[in-house]
């Protein structure tokens, strides 16, 4: 996923039992929980827990914190209360060193990718990201590229925003062919004057982002991508220093689209393993008349 650029510059819960029509839990980092019925219930963002695979660096925890840029109010509010129990937490940003994200995320509207943000959150009846973490904590550690590493590895692998979009459309449009008449444009038309929009909308949405092939098929090849792959490298570079340094309990805190790749370097790099993950709720998809779990 996209971190935007710079603003200025100077307990999970734990999986209950769903019936669910995604793949197993281990090969997911976003998903869409269902009941019973098959109804939506949830579109959730998981934390998957890694500890050294042998004696280096006894002690040490490592947990990939899968974000949706956009989600409840509640759910940010417990992702910021948890990350008050890591040494560090390594957040996405494609910005400058030195930028300081402002407590509430500054101007919503500041540049077109927070405001087509901002948009998507009145639309959906969501929260920000910048807006419901608080991003002033000192355990904050930015671990992204700066805007101009980011475009000269783009220049490097001959990309631009106009390949990253042609790529994501054919994806896009791929899933559609394979799941004919599922999340289409006269779904979406549909959604916008249903009057349960948000929720409509919503539903529609959960099923793309917790698609991680899509993602994957988007941004794959041999040499990988600025987008995910480099950003991920220079997290993981982070996370080095931050082990050299002596943290022991450590978030990397980035989309969930990111965690496929992220999971895969930081296990080959850091000689970790799985050891658990656990979901938290980003998106209450139920009818108005169900509560939130």
């Amino acid at each position: 996923m996209v971190a935007e650029d710079a603003v200025s510059t100077p307990q999970a819960q734990a999986e209950k039992p769903l019936a669910t029509s995604q793949k197993t839990a281990d090969a997911n980092y976003i998903r869409v929980t269902h009941d019973a019925e098959g109804n939506p219930q949830a579109l959730e963002t998981s934390i998957v827990h890694l500890v050294p695979a042998g004696s280096d660096h006894p002690g040490l925890s490592v947990d990939l914190v899968s974000a949706v840029h956009v989600g409840d109010k509640g759910y940010y509010q417990k992702l910021d209360k948890q990350f008050d129990d890591y040494d560090v937490v390594l957040y996405e940003l494609v910005a400058k060193e030195g930028t300081v994200i402002p407590k509430g995320g500054g101007d919503p509207n500041r540049n077109p990718l927070s405001a087509i943000q901002n948009a998507m959150k009145d639309l959906l009846e969501l929260e920000y990201q910048l807006s419901g973490i608080d991003y002033t904590k000192k355990n904050f550690v930015h671990a992204d590229l700066t805007p101009s590493e980011f475009a000269q590895s783009m220049k490097d692998k001959g990309e631009s925003f106009w390949t990253i979009f042609f790529r994501l459309m054919a994806a896009g449009m791929a899933r559609e062919a394979n799941n004919p008449g599922k999340g289409g444009d006269f779904d979406i038309l549909t959604a916008l004057f249903d009057k349960d929009r948000a929720i409509k909308l919503k539903r529609i949405m959960a099923d793309q982002f917790s698609d991680m092939d899509m993602i994957t098929a988007a941004f794959s090849g041999p040499d990988g991508s600025t987008l995910i792959t480099e950003r991920n490298k220079a997290a993981l570079a982070v996370l080095g220093k931050q082990i050299a340094a002596g943290r022991k309990k450590i978030a990397i805190f980035y989309g969930g689209g990111h965690m496929p790749d992220m999971e895969s370097r930081a296990i080959a790099d850091y000689h970790l393993k799985r050891a658990g993950q656990q979901w938290l709720e980003a998106w209450n998809l139920r009818d108005k008349s169900a509560a939130p779990r």
